[in-house]
């Protein structure tokens, strides 16, 4: 059993896979209803359920809003690499103590704060995905430079996403060849596969320094040509931001996604006091 289980790590824990997930998410979700959505609405919306939660200390409140942010995340089809990630950023910060709490017997009042910071960090995190992951790089890009964002910050954004495949071809090279000079531990048996798996690990943190550099070379280059080609001048031209931003237009499902937002918002908020009603 434990065998099997540590085939199956083995299995995820990979270039190929890691690079599978991360281009799913930032290329592979362009059909979700979130990913057609207005950029702008979509901004708005994330400074509403990534701030307002930091500023509400109830509990039914802060549920409902969790769960709304659930449902959106869900329907923007994050990669489950993304997920994981973000369950095991909130079990570090805040998770684990309310576990803690649970199974040593802890009072309700100090379950409470814990669980209304828990639902804060989830409910924020959730919508950070719904908007970041679950968009397309151009089009958020687009989005961010439609509110006066600095056109270097929106390119930026959009550059860091196209990269992403070269950069990790080049680490798939990089780790080639830290294998072609070394050996790897045999992992036929449990033990094995775990010092395989910590030869992984450690041949992965010794590759960071060469990808830096070698994608600090490719991203000059890059930069260098779209000197070349006029972007500095094309990025402060009026006429041509008017073209790239021209595809920005607020739908039917816009509007639909905004009034669905208003209506739960403000059930979140007046639920508490129908409940305080009742009892």
């Amino acid at each position: 059993m434990l065998e099997k289980l540590s085939e199956n790590v083995l299995d995820k824990v990979s270039i190929d896979y890691l690079r599978n997930q991360v281009l799913k998410n930032a290329y592979g979700n362009d059909d979700t209803p979130i990913a057609r959505l207005d950029p702008r609405v979509l901004l708005i919306w994330y400074l509403f359920f990534g701030l307002v939660p930091w500023f509400l200390g109830d509990v039914v409140t802060l549920l409902g809003m969790f769960i709304f942010c659930a449902a959106t995340t869900r329907l923007a089809r994050v990669a489950p690499l993304v997920l994981f990630v973000f369950a095991l950023g909130v079990f570090s910060q805040t998770g684990y103590l309310l576990i803690v709490s649970i199974l040593f017997s802890g009072s309700i009042d100090a379950l409470i704060p814990l669980l209304v910071m828990t639902l804060k960090v989830t409910t924020c995190s959730l919508a950070s995905i719904t908007v970041f992951s679950g968009l397309d790089p151009d089009r958020l890009s687009n989005g961010l430079l439609w509110f006066g964002c600095p056109d270097r910050l929106s390119f930026s954004i959009s550059f860091a996403y196209r990269i992403l495949p070269i950069m990790f071809e080049e680490l798939q090279n990089i780790l080639l060849s830290f294998r072609m000079r070394g050996r790897a531990p045999a992992h036929e048996t449990l033990g094995g596969k775990v010092r395989w798996l910590v030869y992984q690990v450690k041949t992965i943190i010794q590759s960071f320094y060469p990808l830096m550099l070698n994608m600090a070379k490719r991203s000059r280059t890059t930069v260098e040509a779209l000197e070349l080609k006029g972007y500095r001048y094309a990025s402060t031209n009026a006429a041509v931001l008017k073209i790239k931003l021209g595809s920005l237009a607020i739908g039917r499902n816009d509007i639909l996604f905004i009034a669905l937002s208003v209506v739960w918002a403000l059930g979140c908020f007046a639920l508490p006091h129908v409940l305080e009603v009742l009892v």
